[in-house]
C-alpha cells in the first residue's frame, strides 16, 4: 500500500528530476517528528548535522568490510537518496570496503501515543547469484550503547535485514544478555517476509504505547503496510528489558556489511558496486 515503485535510474539527471517524489509521506492522524530526505548534490556526503559516517574495519559478526567515508561507499545520489555501496578492494584488510551511517538524532517512543519510524529502500540490481555475502540493513540501537552499556543490554531493533541477495526481509529484536536470555541471543526474536523484488519498498516499525500497562504495549514490523512481526511487553516479560526497546532513546543505522557468520562469505561470483548497494530515499519518524 505504501511502497513506491520507481524505475531504475540511469543518470543523475533523471534522479534529480524526481527529487520531489522522495519527500516522506503524510499519514492521517500522525505528525512528522523528524526526517532526512537526503537532499544534496550527487557525490556529496549526507548531512553532518544528521549523520555520523562510520569508518574503520568491522570487528563484529566475522564481517570483512572496512567502512569508509569515501563517496565510493557513502554518497548522496543527487536525486534525494543516499547510496551505500560495497566494493571489492584488495588494499584493505578483509578485501572489501563499504558504507555505514548512524543518526545523530535520537527519539524515544512516548507514553500514551503511537510512534512510527520508516524508510523507503531499494537494493541494487545485481542478480541474486552475484550477491553472496552482501548484508544490507536498516536498524536501530539503544542510545545507551553510546554511553557505556554493552550489547545486547542496550537493545537492538532490526527493521530490515536481508542476506545474499535473497528476497526475504528479516525483522528482529535483540535484548537482555548474550548468550541466551529473554531474546534468545545471539539469534534474537524475529520474523520474516517475502520481498516482491529489489525495487522500492517501505519498511516501518511502530511502537504502540497507548495501552495503560507496559505488558500490553507492542512493537510491530511492516513492509509496505503489511505486518510481518510483533513483540509485546508481556512476551518480553521484564519491564526493565522492555524499556530498552520501547521506553528509551534510540537511533538509526543504515549499512551494507560484507560477509559474516550469518550470510557467509563472498565467493568468486560475488560482485560489488552499485548493483549490490542499498539505496534509501528517506528516513522519517512520526507520532500520533
Amino acid at each position: 500500500m505504501y511502497s513506491r515503485y520507481v524505475s531504475l535510474f540511469s543518470t543523475v539527471a533523471s534522479l534529480a528530476s524526481l527529487a520531489s517524489a522522495w519527500a516522506p509521506p503524510s499519514y492521517a492522524g500522525y505528525t512528522l517528528q523528524w526526517t532526512d530526505s537526503f537532499d544534496g548534490a550527487a557525490g556529496t556526503s549526507p548531512s553532518s548535522g544528521n549523520w555520523n559516517i562510520i569508518t574503520g574495519k568491522s570487528t563484529v559478526n566475522g564481517e570483512l568490510e572496512t567502512y569508509t567515508s569515501s563517496s565510493a561507499n557513502v554518497q548522496l545520489s543527487g536525486g534525494s537518496t543516499i547510496q551505500l555501496v560495497p566494493w571489492a578492494d584488495n588494499t584493505v584488510s578483509g578485501g572489501w570496503t563499504s558504507g555505514r551511517v548512524e543518526s545523530k538524532y535520537t527519539f524515544t517512543p512516548t507514553a500514551g501515543v503511537i510512534t512510527m519510524a520508516e524508510a523507503n529502500i531499494r537494493f541494487g540490481t545485481n542478480a541474486i547469484a552475484n550477491k553472496q555475502g552482501i548484508w544490507p540493513a536498516f536498524w536501530i540501537l539503544g542510545d545507551s550503547i553510546r554511553h557505556g552499556t554493552g550489547w545486547p543490554a542496550c537493545g537492538e531493533l532490526d527493521i530490515l535485514e536481508t542476506v545474499n541477495g535473497q528476497l526475504t526481509g528479516y525483522g528482529t529484536a535483540h535484548c537482555n544478555v548474550n548468550p541466551g536470555g529473554i531474546c534468545n541471543e545471539p539469534n534474537g526474536l524475529g520474523g520474516r517476509i517475502t520481498i516482491p523484488d529489489q525495487s522500492w519498498h517501505t519498511w516501518r516499525m511502530v511502537w504502540d504505547r497507548t495501552p495503560s500497562s507496559w505488558q500490553s504495549e507492542t512493537i510491530t514490523w511492516y513492509m509496505d503496510g503489511r505486518q510481518f512481526w510483533q513483540i509485546s511487553g508481556s512476551q518480553i516479560g521484564n519491564q526493565g528489558v522492555w524499556a530498552t526497546l520501547c521506553h528509551s532513546p534510540l537511533y538509526f543505522i543504515l549499512n551494507v556489511a560484507v560477509g559474516g557468520n550469518w550470510p557467509g562469505y563472498p565467493n568468486s561470483q560475488t560482485l560489488g558496486g552499485y548493483g549490490s548497494m542499498m539505496e534509501t530515499a528517506y528516513v522519517a519518524v512520526y507520532q500520533s
